[in-house]
C-alpha cells in the first residue's frame, strides 16, 4: 500500500513541520481576532480508542479551519488526571496512581501526535500535579470564605465497590456511573459546595446559552428542577415537632387524608419513639434506604409504608390525619414530607387503597353545588377511569370517591373546600395561597430538585481538602501562603472505606495557623469534577506560580468560543463549571459569568451496537489502523461516519473505503505533476468542472460554519474528486486551468480533515509554505451560473429519456421541446397529456 501512497513518510514529515513552524502556538497578546477552541480534556486512565478520537479529531478540524479563516486560534490540551478512573486503573495495574497516570499521559500524547491533532503544548495542564491542584485548593478556600463550602452530616450515596461517596449526579439509575455497582446510603460527615445558592441564576441564564444544544439545556433545566408552590406546616399532635410540607397543588389541601415522610427523615427517631416494636420500624427503614432510588421514584413501584402511631394537624381545617413512613417519598426532594391527597395523586391513591385510608374528592369534573360534607354522589354508570368527561356525559354527574379506579389529576371545580367551593382549582391555587399567608399557616415558596454538590471522597487520588482542625481555634481553611497541601506519595492507597490519608501521621498532624498548637488536617480528597470545573481558565496561565490565572488575559479570551465534548457531561461537568464561573464572577475575579459561548456535543462511536469499552471487548484501537492505513484515513472515516452529533456504528470496511479515496486523490495529483499531460481544449467540460468546484467551495464552507456537517462536506469534496477524474479523461490525459484550480481547491477543502495528505499534495502542486497558511477559497458567483442542465424525462413516473435543456427555459418552451423528442413521442403519440410536471433542474414528468 505504502508504495502508491507513502502515508507513513508523509505523516511524520508534516507533523515535524507543524512543530517547527509553531502552527498551533497562540499569541495571547493578540486577541482582536481570537478564537478559543477547546476540547474536553481526557481522563488518563488508559490508552485512547477510536471512540475517544471523534472528540479530538472534530476539534482539530475546527481549529485548522479557523486558522485558515484568519483567526488567532488557541487550542490547548491537558489531562483530568485525579479521580476514580485513574486510581482504579492504577490499582488494577499494580502501580502507584502517579506513575500509572503519568505513563498514560505519555501514551495519550503520542496518540494525539499520531492522529495529527495539534495543540499548544506550552499551555498544557495536568490536574494531579501540585502546580495545578494548588489552585484547585485555592478555589476551595475562596468558596469556604464566602460560606459556599461547608461540612455537614447527612445521608449520602455510597459505592460499595469504589468505597467512596458519590454526588447525586454521579448516580445513574441507582448505580455508580464508573463501576455500575448498586449505590447504597450512609450517614457521614461530608464537604459540600452550596450550588443551590446559584440555582435560580443557573436556571435563568440557560436562556442566554443560544449556541448550546437544546437537549443539553433541557437536561440542565430538568436537573435544577424548579417548582413553585406553598410551604405548609403540619404540627405533630402531642409534640413540639412541626413537619413542613411543600406542595405545588395547594388547591388539594382540603383533601389531605394522611401525611407521609421519607424513611431518611431526620425526625423519624422521635416520631417512632415509644412504639412497642421499634426494631420492626428499623428493619423497614433500613430495607427501604438501600432500595434503588430510581425505582423508588418510579410511578409503578409497589407502595409500602408503616404508620408511626402519630397524627398531624391539617392547619386549614384542624383535622387530625395519620402520619406514615413510605418508600415512595425521598429525602432529597422537596422537604421529604408529603401531604397525601389520594383522590388527586396517583401514588397517594395506590397507597391509600392498599392501606384502606380515606379518599376524599376536592376537585370535581363539573360545576356542582358547594358541598360541605364528603362527596358521595353516585354515577348513573360506573366509570373505569377518574378523568375528565367525554362527549355525551350527563353534566350533572360528579366524581364518586368510592367508585374511583384512578386519581383525578385534571383541572376542575373546587368542592369540599370550605369557602373555596365552586371556583376553578386554578383560581383556587392563588386564593388559598393568599388566605394561608394571611393566616400565617402557609407561605409561597420555590423549591429545586438540585442539591448541594457533594465534593468529599474517601479515596487517595485527589486534591486534599485544605482544611485544618484545631481543638482550641476550631475549623479553618489553610492560608493561601501555605498552599498547596501536598498529597503524600508514601501512602497505602487501596480503598478501605476510609480515606487512606488517615493512615499517614505525617500528613495528618500539622500546626494551627492561628495559635501554633497541634492540629489535624482534613483527610478527604476532592471530587475530580472540582479540578475540571475551572481548567479552561488555567490554560491561559499554565506556568504561573503566583496566581491561578491572569484576569486581564482571561477576560480577553473567554468565554470559550467553541467547546467540544460528550453529552454525558451535560449535568456534571458543564453545570459545575457554570457554577464556579459565576462564583468567580461574583468575587470580581473574572468579568464573565458563563464559561462556554458555544457548545457542541458529539455522539458516541459504537461497536457491535454498544459503547466501546474493554469490559465489552469491543474496543477498536487506532494504533493498528494508523499503522495499516495512516492517520488521515482514520480521521476521514471518523468524520465521514455520520452526523457528528449522532451516535454511529464503526465499520472496518468503511475504513478501507476512506483509504481508497485518499489513495485515488493522491494518485491524481501525483500523476498531474509527474506526467506530461496535454493542454487539450474542452471548453464545455472545463466550464462544468469550474461550476462544480465553486459549488463545492460554497457547500463545504456552509457545512463548516453551521453545526459541523463534516460528513456532508467530505461527501461534496469526494464528488468533486470524481468530477476531476472524469474531466481529466481516461485516454490521453489533459490538463487545463480549470483542472488545476479544482485540484487546488480540493486539497484546501479537505485540509482540515486530512491535513497530512493535503500538505503533501499542496507542495506537489507547486505551492509554497503550509496549506494552513493559505486563505480559504472564495466562491466565484459567476462560475456557479449554469446555462444548461441535464434532466430526466419521465412518462407516468418512469424515466424514458434524458435531455440537456437551458436552465432558464420557460415551461411552455420545455413542453414544446420535450413533446417533440423522438424518444418521448414513442410513449405519448395519440395519447392525451393530462399533466406536465416540472421539477426545476432535475426532471419533467408527463402524465398521460
Amino acid at each position: 500500500m505504502a508504495n502508491d501512497f507513502p502515508f507513513k513518510e508523509i505523516e511524520s514529515k508534516w507533523q515535524k513541520y507543524w512543530d517547527e513552524m509553531g502552527l498551533f502556538k497562540a499569541d495571547l497578546s493578540k486577541y482582536k481576532n481570537k478564537f478559543y477552541c477547546l476540547m474536553m480534556f481526557p481522563y488518563p486512565s488508559a490508552a485512547l480508542h477510536v471512540g475517544h478520537g471523534r472528540n479530538y479529531i472534530i476539534g482539530d478540524a475546527v481549529a485548522r479551519y479557523k486558522i485558515m479563516r484568519g483567526f488567532n486560534v488557541l487550542t490547548p490540551m491537558g489531562f483530568d488526571a485525579f479521580g476514580l478512573p485513574a486510581e482504579n486503573a492504577a490499582i488494577k495495574g499494580g502501580l502507584h496512581p502517579k506513575v500509572s497516570t503519568l505513563d498514560n499521559i505519555t501514551t495519550m500524547k503520542k496518540q494525539f501526535r499520531q492522529w495529527g491533532v495539534g495543540y499548544d503544548w506550552d499551555k498544557e495542564v495536568i490536574s494531579c500535579l501540585p502546580e495545578y491542584y494548588k489552585w484547585t485548593q485555592w478555589i476551595f478556600t475562596q468558596l469556604y470564605k464566602e460560606g459556599l463550602a461547608y461540612k455537614k452530616k447527612g445521608a449520602v450515596n455510597w459505592c460499595p465497590s469504589c468505597m467512596t461517596v458519590l454526588a447525586n449526579e454521579q448516580v445513574i439509575g441507582g448505580s455508580c456511573e464508573r463501576c455500575d455497582t448498586k449505590v447504597v446510603e450512609k450517614d457521614l460527615e461530608q464537604w459540600f459546595f452550596k450550588i443551590t445558592a446559584y440555582a435560580e441564576r443557573l436556571l435563568d441564564d440557560i436562556s442566554r446559552l443560544t449556541d448550546w444544544p437544546e437537549r443539553v439545556k433541557i437536561m440542565q433545566t430538568n436537573w435544577i428542577g424548579k417548582s413553585t408552590g406553598v410551604d405548609i406546616d403540619f404540627k405533630v399532635e402531642g409534640t413540639d415537632i412541626v413537619l413542613t410540607c411543600f406542595t405545588t397543588r395547594v388547591d388539594t389541601i382540603f383533601g389531605a387524608t394522611y401525611m407521609v415522610v421519607a424513611p431518611e427523615h431526620p425526625h423519624i427517631p422521635e416520631l417512632i419513639k415509644g412504639n412497642k416494636d421499634i426494631s420492626k420500624f428499623e428493619r423497614f427503614i433500613e430495607r427501604v434506604r438501600v432500595q434503588d432510588k430510581t425505582e423508588r421514584r418510579a410511578a409503578e413501584i409497589e407502595k409500602e409504608g408503616m404508620w408511626t402511631g402519630r397524627h398531624v394537624i391539617n392547619p386549614v381545617n384542624d383535622r387530625k390525619i395519620p402520619l406514615w413512613i413510605a418508600n415512595y417519598v425521598l429525602m432529597e426532594y422537596g422537604t421529604s414530607a408529603v401531604m397525601a391527597v389520594p383522590a388527586h395523586d396517583q401514588r397517594d391513591f395506590e397507597f391509600a387503597k392498599k392501606y384502606n385510608l380515606p379518599i376524599e374528592v376536592v376537585i370535581d369534573t363539573f360545576d356542582s353545588p358547594a358541598e360541605t360534607g364528603p362527596l358521595s354522589i353516585t354515577l348513573s354508570k360506573p366509570r373505569t377511569k377518574a378523568r375528565g368527561a367525554s362527549k355525551g356525559d350527563d353534566p350533572k354527574r360528579h366524581l364518586d370517591a368510592a367508585k374511583m379506579s384512578l386519581a383525578y389529576i385534571e383541572d376542575g371545580i373546587m368542592v369540599n373546600s370550605a369557602q373555596f367551593n365552586g371556583v376553578s382549582n386554578r383560581e383556587a391555587m392563588e386564593k388559598i395561597a393568599d388566605w394561608m399567608e394571611a393566616k400565617s399557616i402557609g407561605r409561597r415558596s420555590i423549591h429545586y430538585r438540585l442539591r448541594d454538590w457533594l465534593i468529599s471522597r474517601q479515596r487517595y487520588w485527589g486534591a486534599p481538602i485544605p482544611i485544618i482542625y484545631c481543638d482550641k481555634c476550631g475549623e479553618m481553611a489553610v492560608p493561601d501562603k501555605d498552599l498547596p497541601v501536598l498529597l503524600p506519595e508514601d501512602v497505602e492507597f487501596k480503598p478501605h472505606g476510609q480515606s487512606p490519608l488517615l493512615r499517614s501521621e505525617k500528613f495528618m498532624n500539622t500546626k494551627c495557623p492561628k495559635c501554633g498548637g497541634a492540629a489535624k488536617r482534613e483527610t478527604d480528597t476532592m471530587d475530580t469534577f472540582v479540578d475540571s470545573a475551572w481548567y479552561y481558565l488555567r490554560y491561559l496561565s499554565a506556568k504561573d506560580s503566583k496566581e491561578p490565572f491572569d484576569a486581564e488575559t482571561v477576560n480577553r479570551w473567554l468565554p470559550v468560543d467553541q467547546y467540544i465534548g460528550g453529552v454525558e457531561h451535560a449535568i456534571l461537568h458543564l453545570l459545575y463549571s457554570r457554577f464556579v464561573t459565576k462564583v468567580l464572577y461574583d468575587l470580581k475575579l473574572v468579568g464573565f459569568d458563563e464559561p462556554f459561548a458555544r457548545l457542541f456535543t458529539q455522539g458516541m462511536i459504537l461497536k457491535d451496537g454498544a459503547k466501546m469499552s474493554k469490559s465489552k471487548g469491543n474496543v477498536v484501537s487506532p494504533d493498528e489502523l494508523i499503522e495499516k492505513y495512516g492517520a488521515d484515513t482514520v480521521r476521514l472515516y471518523t468524520l465521514f461516519i455520520g452526523p457528528p452529533e449522532k451516535d454511529a456504528e464503526w465499520n472496518d470496511r468503511g475504513v478501507e473505503g476512506a483509504y481508497r479515496f485518499l489513495k485515488r486523490l493522491y494518485r491524481i495529483v501525483d500523476d498531474m505533476i509527474s506526467e506530461k499531460w496535454e493542454a487539450l481544449p474542452d471548453e464545455k467540460a472545463d466550464k462544468e468542472l469550474r461550476r462544480m468546484t465553486h459549488a463545492t467551495i460554497k457547500k463545504v464552507t456552509e457545512d463548516m460554519e453551521k453545526d459541523f456537517h463534516f460528513n456532508t462536506a467530505i461527501s461534496s469534496a469526494m464528488e468533486l474528486v470524481n468530477q476531476i477524474y472524469l474531466t481529466v479523461g481516461s485516454g490521453k490525459k489533459r490538463i487545463s486551468p480549470a483542472i488545476k484550480e479544482a485540484a487546488g481547491a480540493t486539497v484546501i477543502l479537505l485540509s482540515p480533515f486530512v491535513p497530512h495528505t493535503s500538505e503533501e499534495l499542496w507542495q506537489k502542486l507547486g505551492e509554497k509554505g503550509s496549506v494552513f497558511r493559505t486563505a480559504w477559497p472564495i466562491v466565484d458567483r459567476e462560475a456557479l451560473k449554469t446555462e444548461e442542465v441535464e434532466i430526466a424525462l419521465q412518462v407516468n413516473g418512469k424515466v424514458r429519456s434524458r435531455m440537456m435543456v437551458r436552465v432558464d427555459a420557460a415551461e411552455e418552451e420545455l413542453k414544446e421541446i420535450i413533446l417533440n423528442d423522438n424518444d418521448i413521442k414513442r410513449w405519448t403519440e395519440n395519447k392525451a397529456v393530462k399533466k406536465f410536471i416540472v421539477v426545476p433542474r432535475k426532471l419533467v414528468n408527463i402524465v398521460i
